[in-house]
């Protein structure tokens, strides 16, 4: 996987990956699609950030996350 816009620089934002060397990590990033699940508005929130910042931000993620199956408890259903 190619992540040229995700860069790590250890004397910014503590070394934690972000978006083209802004101080706008990924995390962040993760969370703002979140919080906006309208992306005109995470757009006119944050027009530094483009498609192409969003899509590796959370492809990134995704190969950062641990590939495990965690048991969850099951929820009784009523008969």
């Amino acid at each position: 996987m190619k992540f040229d816009r995700i860069t790590i620089n250890p004397l910014r934002m503590n070394g934690q990956p972000c978006i083209r060397d802004m101080r706008l990590t990924v995390r962040r990033v993760i969370e703002l699609v979140a919080l906006y699940p309208d992306r005109l508005e995470l757009h006119r929130e944050y027009p530094e950030l483009d498609e192409e910042d969003i899509r590796q931000a959370l492809e990134y993620a995704a190969a950062s996350i641990d590939d495990r199956i965690i048991d969850l408890p099951a929820y009784a259903t009523a008969a």
